[in-house]
């Protein structure tokens, strides 16, 4: 009874998987962005600068 009761779960979120991935519209489209926006671990947007390490421009202003 439990064998068949965990192939059920899992090909089930498989199956959901399986949807929610083709429901994507990105899927179709090469231009569209890809999923939500990129966050940090407590939910900030992550903003885009210079390739990882290289430090922040510096004004002389």
């Amino acid at each position: 009874m439990i064998d068949i009761f965990s192939l059920a779960l899992s090909h089930g979120l498989l199956l959901l998987v399986a949807w929610r991935l083709m429901s994507r519209p990105d899927l179709d489209d090469d231009g569209a962005d890809g999923g939500p926006r990129k966050t940090d671990l407590i939910g900030r947007p992550i903003k885009k600068s210079g390739a990882a390490g290289d430090p922040e421009p510096v004004s002389n202003a």
